[in-house]
């Protein structure tokens, strides 16, 4: 069953400086800041929230479904779909702007500069989901402002059922934008911070926005993740990581395991613990996209971490 994923593609290019940013920047000084930082190593990774989310789904098993735009230099992005036999009908090239980059730079204490560029990202509105076809269930994740809204409006008038995931792009949204969010969709997913800002920004509760949808789930690092549903809080164990390597893509491994569980119509229990341990495989590994188990390996951890089979 198809899950269409709206969403950004990007590629993240990670920095790693040797010294301190603090003995670089002034505090006196800050109001001419002209620096530069020696960074002799860097790696790019392919990234974005739907790249993220359909590469686990992947894994899983699911059938992922694209809906995102690139830019002139998105070719490599296109080939790694191809490799990987997600399909690409529904990714639009944007010819003269660059696809999404995230410039990051890491100093010796682990604190970060980061830049981001958005490029093509912001003509998703381009995308129509009636584009896409049949489709079961839909994200709506971290996109341009003005896709994120007009994908929302079309997936209900479509009756496609749908995860708002505003992610990193909450701050975009005013309180209005939200609240009409939150009545359009059937689940909403965001981790503790965002959820803070969410719930300060719409006016609502958690429990004001759990009563509107099917399921409000909050991701709470280490310590799991809770689950809104017909009226109960299930508390979701975190899934003990091999190592604790990079963080980053760990929401989107999160959503992925949501997406597959709905689609195959298991339990909420079920779908919070698989989906925490997509987080715990992702975390063990550098990049968004670098883990690789089999789905018999996911089988096996899921079994050995809560007892059963999740299917």
């Amino acid at each position: 069953m198809t899950s269409l994923i709206c969403g950004s593609l990007a590629f993240d290019n990670i920095m790693q400086f040797e010294g301190r940013f603090s003995e670089s920047l002034l505090p006196d000084q800050l109001h001419k800041v002209n620096v530069s930082f020696y960074v002799p190593t860097m790696r790019r990774e392919f990234g974005g929230c739907a790249g993220n989310i359909a590469y686990n789904l992947k894994l899983l098993g699911g059938d992922p479904l694209i809906m995102a735009t690139l830019g002139q230099d998105g070719a490599p992005y296109l080939e790694r779909m191809e490799q990987l036999d997600i399909s690409r009908r529904c990714v639009r090239v944007i010819d003269d702007t660059f696809t999404a980059q995230c410039f990051i730079t890491t100093d010796a204490d682990n604190n970060q500069i980061t830049a981001f560029h958005p490029g093509a990202m912001m003509a998703s509105h381009a995308n129509r989901i009636a584009d896409a076809g049949p489709i079961k269930l839909a994200i709506i994740a971290p996109d341009g402002r003005d896709g994120m809204l007009q994908h929302a409006e079309q997936a209900l008038a479509l009756g496609v059922p749908f995860i708002f995931d505003p992610g990193q792009g909450l701050p975009m949204f005013d309180g209005n934008d939200l609240r009409h969010f939150i009545e359009q969709a059937s689940y909403v997913a965001v981790n503790d911070y965002e959820a803070e800002l969410l719930t300060s920004r719409s006016g609502l509760s958690l429990e004001q926005i759990a009563a509107q949808v099917e399921a409000l789930v909050v991701t709470r690092g280490e310590l799991g993740a809770d689950i809104y549903t017909a009226g109960e809080k299930i508390v979701i164990p975190c899934v003990q990581a091999d190592a604790i390597a990079d963080p980053t893509g760990c929401g989107d491994a999160f959503r992925a395991g949501m997406l597959f569980g709905l689609t195959k119509g298991l339990d909420w229990p079920t779908i919070g613990r698989l989906s925490s341990l997509m987080g715990s495989i992702k975390i063990a590994h550098q990049g968004p996209q670098n883990h690789a188990p089999t789905l018999e390996e996911i089988g096996r951890r899921f079994e050995q971490a809560f007892g059963y089979r999740y299917l």
